[in-house]
């Protein structure tokens, strides 16, 4: 099998009813003509989409399992709110320089095998990282960072997978159901985190539960996934898209409005999701200490409930705001072509007034707190199914990837690299001027977050940009011919001439 060749893995090592083997020319007849575009099944198209979700859900369990054990990581390594912000930081860093590496050889390369590796490689990693000793939390810094290996190796391909096998209507909902694992996984994250924790006694057995289910993942998608023709299933078989120099992909989507703004849409959702996931816990815990409803964290494991709640929250609101978002945008397609961003606006701007009476009433009820939060990250979570689709429809197939990796890099050094570790410095410099007390704990806390609803709002105004373009920029992709792409090489008896790329597409 190689890695260079895309193609290299239609035999699949798991037969499924209605998968069509290469055929000489000889023997193709009839069946050639139901063969899907995509020369992937139906059936396997749908259980690509379940082991695609799989791994997402599986990468950000993962990944929030840190933020449910928080309080204990901190009591172990006796650090601060600075410190702490950098396990997310580092992870989300190494993500964000990675993801253009991975954006280039999805492009170009077998997709399955390079998340087979890069997910092997983060379940090591994972389970090394629940060693480390008490004195070496430079060392927890480092394995955070190279856990990002594995998602930067998936989370730029599978999207770019999904596109080839489903359009229109049907992509949106498989997409819908990718993204379902990002507040479900997060989620899960928290509760696996807390409960571990709890049973054990020691956070450290709370990062050895994903590395057995990451090998897991890799196995499925050794059996099951298959790759297809890129871009074939939309009518613009593989051979008729060519690949430009990568400085030549760049050029043409920073010209692209709609990617561009849309980006910056959902840097402002990746920032909002970081501090929240990150600190969220930690904040409710330190207000229900202020308020007398629980005592401080004397000795590991600390008092996890809120963990537990706030996973459980996210679970159900992603359930809820990924589904209604795909369906009103959906819907709302039959009134304007402009509905995708228009829906990714609103759910931020509404986002943005209940996260700010959630910071604000955590210190006089913790019910009301729940339950603005509960509608704040609804609304937050409307955006995730819907940006990942029109990156999809504004960008052509062979820059979806690169894409893809532009979009990661671009949200998190603007976003979630940068706001846990942010909220945690302004925390720490609003305590160091203050009494040290359970008040000035919860308020340097409280002071930090409410930076997010800012954000929000900045968020939902890139959004309203988007709208302006997305008609234009959806239609010129659909009718792709490069003019001013690299040349590429035509043998001409016996020798190359150089010849433009546009001159040879159909």
């Amino acid at each position: 099998m190689s890695l260079s060749d895309p193609m290299s893995d239609t035999a699949p090592f798991l037969s499924l009813p209605g998968d069509t083997e290469e055929e000489g020319p000889a023997q193709r007849g009839e069946e050639q003509e139901e063969e899907p575009a995509s020369g992937v099944s139906n059936r396997r198209a749908l259980l690509t989409v379940v082991v695609l979700f799989y791994v997402n859900l599986l990468n950000y369990m993962d990944r929030f399992t840190v933020a449910g054990v928080l309080p204990d990581i901190e009591k172990f390594f006796d650090i601060g709110d600075s410190n702490s912000g950098l396990l997310q930081t580092v992870f989300i860093c190494s993500y964000m320089i990675l993801a253009p590496v991975f954006g280039y050889l999805g492009d170009r390369f077998n997709r399955k095998l390079i998340m087979c590796v890069g997910i092997s490689f983060w379940s090591v990693v994972t389970l090394a990282s629940s060693f480390i000793p008490k004195k070496m939390f430079w060392l927890l810094l480092l394995t955070r960072g190279l856990v990002g290996v594995g998602e930067a190796s998936y989370s730029t391909i599978a999207p770019t997978l999904i596109a080839d096998l489903f359009v229109a209507d049907r992509r949106s909902r498989m997409l819908s159901v990718f993204y379902f694992a990002i507040p479900v996984g997060s989620g899960l994250g928290y509760i696996v985190g807390s409960k571990v924790n709890d049973a054990a006694k020691d956070w450290h057995w709370s990062l050895r539960v994903t590395p057995g289910l990451g090998l897991l993942a890799v196995l499925l998608l050794l059996l099951v996934v298959r790759e297809p023709r890129r871009g074939a299933i939309e009518a613009r078989p593989q051979r008729t898209l060519v690949h430009t120099s990568w400085l030549t992909d760049i050029r043409a989507l920073s010209k692209n409005p709609s990617f561009v703004l849309s980006s910056l849409g959902f840097t402002a959702v990746a920032f909002v999701t970081g501090s929240l996931a990150l600190w969220a816990p930690a904040f409710l815990f330190r207000a229900r200490v202020f308020n007398g409803e629980s005592g401080p964290c004397i000795a590991e494991p600390c008092e996890s409930s809120d963990s537990l709640i706030f996973g459980v929250i996210t679970c159900v609101t992603g359930f809820l705001g990924v589904g209604s978002g795909v369906e009103i945008s959906r819907r709302l397609r039959s009134v304007t072509p402009r509905a995708d961003p228009l829906v990714c606006a609103a759910g931020l701007l509404i986002c943005a007034p209940f996260l700010y009476l959630s910071i604000i009433c955590a210190q006089a009820s913790t019910i009301a707190t729940y339950v603005f939060i509960f509608l704040g990250e609804t609304f937050l979570s409307m955006n995730w199914a819907i940006v990942a689709d029109i990156l999809l429809y504004v960008v052509v197939p062979t820059r979806r990837s690169t894409a893809e990796a532009f979009q990661i890099v671009l949200s998190h050094l603007l976003g979630d690299a940068g706001s846990p570790y942010l909220i945690g410095v302004v925390s720490d410099a609003v305590r160091s001027r203050s009494p040290d007390s359970f008040l000035w704990q919860f308020r340097s806390l409280q002071f930090s977050l409410l930076l997010c609803t800012f954000v929000a709002v900045l968020g939902g105004a890139f959004f309203l940009a988007t709208a302006l373009f997305i008609e234009k920029d959806r239609l010129l992709a659909q009718s792709h011919a490069p003019t001013d792409d690299e040349p590429i090489v035509v043998p001409k008896r016996g020798r190359s001439t150089k010849v433009p790329v546009s001159s040879v597409l159909i």
